[in-house]
């Protein structure tokens, strides 16, 4: 039994295709198809029901995936302890991002930790807040930088900012007129969402669904600056954050009634091995948070 047979068991058990597995590993599907038949063979048990259209784990897979994952979690945290040992003046840091996020929080944050640590190599994966928060779950990432709003269990987090959900209207429609906006209020116009993944999409869609209403999307992207133009030229609302719709020109950016403000910050898995890297990150976050306190004081 080889350790690439367990890992190509694993991302075909979390996708349930062969084929995107083969694309998520960068291998090609025939060597996905030999090993975990050759794992099949070994353990003598048949760990995926062919027989349906989407690949399905049978009973026994299901219980050795199960002993997989903590195995190669196990493996790939004693390689980053080793290497932590080994190599202390280099590592690598995965962090998911929402577009919002990566667009208008994260920046700074990247630049200056950067200039500090210029040894270490920080890879960002730009995904929806639910999305990300998926991937962490399955130790894809070390990081996420996310809306921490709904179940959090299993997750450490560090809150970094309070923002509100705002709708975003052209500046001359009679909605830019009220301080507060109802879905009632928007249930006619044309909208642009965020697509699948995003923590603002389920939260708006859900509210939507319990309301009876049936929302006209004319365009999902994640592409921030082109929702809030086609927003201020009156193509259609948008929902964002307040702090990615402020003081943007030609639109009006109110918030949503029965809203509650949602926390951004860092989060990360818990009884997760956290390396020098990835702590320094953390640190790094605290410290940053530590001073924008203390200037807010000040300032009182």
């Amino acid at each position: 039994m080889e350790l690439r047979q367990l890992e190509y068991f694993q991302m075909a058990s979390r996708l349930r295709n062969i084929t995107r597995a083969a694309e998520r590993l960068r291998v090609s599907q025939p060597n996905i198809t030999v090993a975990i038949k050759k794992l099949e063979n070994e353990l003598g048990i048949q760990l995926f029901d062919r027989s349906q259209k989407q690949l399905a784990l049978t009973p026994e897979g299901a219980v050795f995936l199960n002993r997989v994952e903590l195995a190669l979690r196990n493996i790939q945290d004693a390689v980053l302890e080793v290497n932590d040992y080994k190599q202390l003046q280099k590592g690598t840091i995965k962090i998911g991002i929402p577009p919002m996020i990566g667009a208008y929080l994260f920046p700074k944050i990247f630049s200056s930790f950067q200039r500090r640590y210029p040894h270490l190599d920080v890879y960002l994966h730009e995904e929806g807040s639910m999305s990300i928060r998926e991937q962490l779950e399955r130790d894809e990432l070390d990081f996420g930088i996310v809306i921490l709003a709904g179940n959090t269990q299993n997750l450490q987090t560090l809150p970094m900012s309070t923002n509100r959900i705002v709708c975003c209207v052209p500046e001359d429609s009679p909605l830019a007129q009220k301080k507060e906006l109802s879905l009632q209020d928007v249930a006619d116009h044309n909208v642009i969402m965020l697509k699948e993944g995003s923590f603002i999409r389920q939260t708006i869609l859900n509210r939507m669904k319990d309301a009876a209403i049936t929302p006209n999307i004319v365009l999902e992207s994640n592409q921030i600056v082109t929702m809030k133009g086609l927003a201020a030229n009156g193509v259609g609302i948008s929902f964002l954050l307040d702090i990615v719709a402020r003081d943007t020109p030609g639109i009006k950016a109110i918030p949503l009634s029965d809203f509650e403000p949602v926390d951004v910050g860092l989060a990360w898995k818990k009884d997760r091995y956290i390396s020098k890297a990835a702590q320094s990150f953390m640190d790094f976050c605290r410290e940053i948070l530590k001073e924008h306190q203390a200037a807010e004081d000040t300032g009182k």
